[in-house]
């Protein structure tokens, strides 16, 4: 196994990037009345459909009350609307509002600007080796965890 330098280890590198990314889009995302966190949510709800609060939680892959904190505060802003869901009368459909179609284009526009920048310096060919790259590191990722998940659901006795 290479024994990585702290500089070089890939799981630094990347978590530093995400960080300082996140960072400066947080910024920039505060003139649209939202977070980082929301864009996601808002993007899976842009195309009109109407998406419960477990359906949006896996979609993103973030934990139900994160998401459930998440959508109150967009609720709240005026960003979504729930309506009763009619096959579970238990459930909420949360869609976009109008207001918030209307900001989606300018923060793809902020976010377009913030990935520029991150690979400013680099050819395209670079940019696209980059992705690739990356691609293939999440997907590595999602196996190694998808098979830990597997062994501790075997390993609690579910």
């Amino acid at each position: 196994m290479r024994r990585w330098a702290q500089h070089e280890r890939p799981g630094h590198l990347i978590n530093r990037a995400a960080r300082l990314m996140l960072r400066l889009a947080d910024g920039r995302f505060r003139q649209f009345g939202i977070g980082v966190a929301a864009f996601p949510v808002l993007n899976m709800l842009r195309t009109g459909r109407k998406l419960s609060q477990k359906d949006l939680a896996l979609c993103a892959r973030i934990e139900q009350p994160s998401m459930a904190q998440l959508l109150a505060r967009l609720e709240r802003d005026g960003m979504i609307r729930r309506t009763p869901d009619p096959d579970d009368g238990r459930a909420s459909l949360i869609s976009i509002t109008r207001k918030a179609l209307a900001i989606l284009p300018e923060v793809d526009a902020v976010i377009d600007e913030g990935n520029a920048m991150a690979v400013d310096g680099m050819s395209d060919r670079e940019t696209e080796m980059l992705i690739d790259l990356l691609q293939r590191l999440i997907a590595n990722l999602e196996r190694a965890a998808a098979s830990e998940d597997v062994g501790l659901t075997r390993s609690d006795g579910s």
